[in-house]
Parts: C-alpha cells; sequence; structure tokens
C-alpha cells in the first residue's frame, strides 16, 4: 500500500481563504443585483430578497458546471460536440429550475395572488435573462483567463525549446571545435618532433609558433567571434610553422585585403580549409601550390583558397569539410555561400560571410 501525503502549508491556507472570500464577494454582489433587477416596480422588499434567494443556488451551481466542467473539459479541449450537447442538458435542467422559482414565488411567496408578485418576476422571459447574464460574464471572464494562461503556458514551452536547442546547438559546436583541435595539435606537434630529431635551428622558432598558437586555441577558441585581424595572426603562425616543414617543397601566397580592425568572425574557421590544403594538396614539379585571398568589403568577408591537385581527387573531402559546414550552418545560418571546385588541376574553395547578418542572427 501507497499512501501520498498532501503537504497543507499556510500560504496554501490563506490562498484558498483568499479565493474563498472573493467568491462570497462576488455572489454577495450578484444577490444585490437581483434584488435590484427584481424589486424593479415593487415595494415588497420581502418577497423579493426571498426571490433573489431562492435563484441563488440556480445561479450558481449553473455558473459553476460552466466555468470548472464544459469550459476547461471540453470547449478549451475543442470538443465542441460534447460542450454543445452538455450546454443543452444543463440549459433544459436550470431552464426547469428558473420555472420551478416562479412557481415558489406564487405559490409560497404571493399565496396564488398573482398581483402580489413583482413584475419583473412575473415574466420567465427576464428570469432566465437575469440568471444567464451572470452565467454568461462568468463565463467570458473564465474564458478569457484560461486563453491568457494557455498562451503565457505557450510561451513558456517555446522559451523552453529555445533553449534546448540553444544548449544544443552549443554542445554541437564545442563537439566540432573537439574534433578540429587534435588534427591540427596533431600535424603541428609531427612537425616539431621531425625538426627535433634533426637538432634543426629553426625548432626554437617553431616552439613560439606553436605557443602562439596555443594560447589562441585555448583563450580564443571558446568566444563565439574574434577579430579577423587576431584569426589572420593565427593563419600567419600555421603558415610560418608549414613553411618550415615544407621547406622548399612549397609555394604559398597568402595575401590579405581591408582587414577591418573592428571586423569580428568566427574563431578557427578558415583554419580547416587551410589545413586541408596542405594535408591533401598535390606536389607538382617538386612543389605545393597554394593560394590563399582573405579580404572584407561591405560587411563581407571573402576567402578563397586553392592548391594544386590531380584530376578526379577525391581525397580532400571528409569530416573535415563536413564540420565545418556544420559549424557555418549553426553560426552564420542564411549568411554564407560555400563553394568547392575540383578540378584536374586544381581543389578551389571559395566562402562568403555576412557579418552584419550573422550579428542579427545571434
Amino acid at each position: 500500500m501507497y499512501s501520498i501525503e498532501i503537504m497543507v502549508t499556510p500560504h496554501t491556507i490563506l490562498k484558498q481563504l483568499g479565493r474563498l472570500g472573493l467568491h462570497l464577494l462576488f455572489w454577495s454582489g450578484v444577490l444585490l443585483f437581483y434584488t435590484y433587477f427584481f424589486g424593479s416596480g415593487s415595494d415588497n422588499m420581502s418577497y423579493v430578497l426571498s426571490f433573489s434567494i431562492f435563484l441563488m443556488p440556480i445561479t450558481i451551481a449553473t455558473t459553476y458546471v460552466f466555468i470548472y466542467k464544459l469550459i476547461p473539459d471540453y470547449l478549451m479541449l475543442k470538443k465542441y460536440a460534447l460542450f454543445g450537447l452538455y450546454s443543452l442538458y444543463t440549459f433544459i435542467i436550470s431552464s426547469y429550475l428558473i420555472i420551478l422559482s416562479i412557481f415558489y414565488g406564487l405559490i409560497y411567496l404571493s399565496h396564488f395572488e398573482y398581483n402580489n408578485m413583482a413584475p419583473v418576476s412575473q415574466n420567465l422571459l427576464f428570469v432566465m435573462i437575469g440568471v444567464y447574464l451572470v452565467t454568461t460574464i462568468v463565463s467570458a471572464f473564465k474564458l478569457l483567463k484560461l486563453n491568457l494562461k494557455q498562451v503565457e503556458n505557450t510561451s513558456k514551452l517555446e522559451h523552453k525549446i529555445l533553449e534546448t536547442q540553444l544548449k544544443l546547438k552549443e554542445q554541437e559546436l564545442q563537439y566540432l571545435k573537439m574534433q578540429i583541435h587534435p588534427h591540427f595539435l596533431f600535424n603541428t606537434l609531427n612537425t616539431m618532433y621531425g625538426f627535433s630529431l634533426k637538432k634543426a635551428d629553426e625548432t626554437p622558432e617553431m616552439i613560439l609558433k606553436l605557443s602562439n598558437l596555443l594560447d589562441y586555441l585555448l583563450y580564443q577558441i571558446d568566444k563565439p567571434f574574434v577579430l579577423l585581424k587576431d584569426e589572420i595572426n593565427h593563419i600567419e603562425d600555421y603558415i610560418a610553422l608549414e613553411t618550415l616543414r615544407f621547406n622548399n617543397t612549397l609555394k604559398i601566397d597568402f595575401n590579405t585585403e581591408n582587414s577591418s580592425e573592428h571586423t569580428k568572425v568566427a574563431p578557427m574557421l578558415f583554419l580547416p580549409f587551410i589545413e586541408n590544403s596542405f594535408k591533401h594538396g598535390v606536389l607538382k614539379q617538386g612543389q605545393l601550390t597554394i593560394k590563399i585571398n582573405l579580404a572584407f568589403k561591405d560587411h563581407i568577408v571573402y576567402f578563397d583558397i586553392e592548391n594544386s591537385s590531380v584530376p578526379n581527387s577525391k581525397s580532400q573531402t571528409g569530416i573535415g569539410l563536413e564540420n565545418i559546414k556544420k559549424r557555418l550552418d549553426i553560426l552564420y545560418p542564411n549568411a554564407y555561400t560555400l563553394s568547392i571546385l575540383n578540378n584536374s588541376e586544381t581543389f578551389k574553395v571559395h566562402l562568403t560571410l555576412n557579418t552584419k547578418e550573422a550579428f542579427a542572427n545571434q
């Protein structure tokens, strides 16, 4: 056997008492309304008050059936057929009770003296208008309250969904960055290892370049955006390391144009393309040829890279490029274009980033 323990706190009790007090206050107001409404044209206040009190349970029951059962359980759930059917049942039963109230006024309050009845209470239509007017007003208020609550709940749900989507995007970005880092570090450390074995004089310079790259990697990569000039410095350090590794077998041309002091881009966005060129580029006549151009104009960043390749080479498409496409979709939705062309001689990548549109989407 399982028992459910309900915690009753002073706050809950006060809340319920306050709610009960509001209901009592409202129905006291309705009683005053009935006394005024049915007392029109009559001086017999004892009759009017007794008749109004008799109508109160009918009005309260009809109203509560609508606001606590029919509206929340059928109308709000769009069960219109059942709502209409049960509303009809409620109308028939309440109409029967209203007719009884008129007989109550005639028999018990007026002792079968029709002229002793209050004029308004003699008319079935007026009595029904009085009862259903209260029911309609309260039901309309309840419907409005439920609609506002539904809108609020929908808004909260949408907010939670957006928060969940944002967290998923952040996790996906971190996952994609983690896949880039090991590849980058593996290549760089391999290069340093080769130079250390040869006890090359360039080894200290490589360590310094690697130190700069690691500093960038540790302290800038977690930022959503970094300055374009910092990204360019990062690329230059990487190219410097690769130049030392390739020595005379590398011909590289890196040009930058109009790099604004304030332009920001996502970190480590261009490096996978550059890494890809070094990793999969083909030496022709003893040289690997790479051309890189990075320009900025009217809030648009233009990035072009091409490297020597061989006919129908498919080695340059893989996880690295797929990851960068996913990062672009997340960071620059509808704000970038990417084209990749692999012909018989070269492998080319053209990327444009709308920095203004990207910041507007954040």
